[in-house]
């Protein structure tokens, strides 16, 4: 992809969905999902902390529980997730961001209803209200909130990009048909070394003992 293709960074956000404790942690209530998801945290993390090198807001769209809803809709997901995420609340351990994916600068706009992280939601109040008019989708997942969101976003006049590294679904061969025929048709299906590039950073991943960050970034010289 080249530079020209890629919003600059400035006038984008970086949108992490649901990378929280309850759904890509041990506890996860979509096990098969977390499990579908190798290497995922690792590409986020590095795709975070390129976001924030570079200049682009970073939001971690969470689902804090629904404040004890008896009704959450009509969605067949629903019938599982309801009882199981029924003790969900802001604060309690399931709806904690994942280690070493928050920085103090990042937002945090949770939702409390719907399968979408923009759907009657602040999300694209806020970004319209910052100057982003570019949104980079990742997390999960690719079966029903990424392309949720995607659709939204386009909807709202975002232009919308999706690493497909950074992003994942179950099963795994299914999520790789979603980005071919899906996505492909409502946003720029890109890598997240392809925006570091286009930014001008260079990402490497760090295991320094005592760091529960994934990975360091460091600014690359334009030609």
């Amino acid at each position: 992809m080249s530079a020209g293709r890629v919003p600059a960074a400035a006038e984008t956000a970086v949108v992490l969905v649901e990378c929280q404790q309850g759904v890509l942690g041990e506890g996860s209530v979509l096990p098969d999902l977390r499990d579908a998801s190798p290497g995922l945290l690792d590409a986020v993390a590095r795709l975070a902390d390129v976001a924030r090198a570079a200049g682009a807001v970073v939001v971690h769209a969470t689902y804090e529980g629904s404040y004890g809803a008896v009704d959450h809709g009509t969605a067949p997901l629903w019938r599982l997730l309801g009882p199981t995420t029924r003790a969900w609340a802001p604060g309690s351990h399931p709806t904690e961001i994942l280690p070493g994916l928050r920085h103090p600068d990042d937002l945090v706009i949770p939702r409390h209803h719907g399968l979408c992280p923009g759907s009657g939601t602040e999300l694209f109040p806020v970004l319209r209200g910052l100057g982003r008019r570019s949104v980079v989708l990742a997390g999960v997942s690719l079966n029903v909130a990424l392309p949720l969101a995607a659709g939204e976003a386009v909807h709202n006049g975002f232009r919308v990009l999706v690493p497909r590294d950074a992003v994942a679904g179950t099963p795994a061969a299914y999520g790789e048909q979603v980005l071919r025929n899906t996505m492909s048709m409502l946003a720029t299906v890109t890598s997240v070394a392809e925006l570091a590039q286009a930014w001008g950073c260079l990402a490497e991943t760090s295991d320094k003992a005592g760091d529960d960050s994934h990975s360091a970034v460091t600014r690359g010289m334009e030609p």
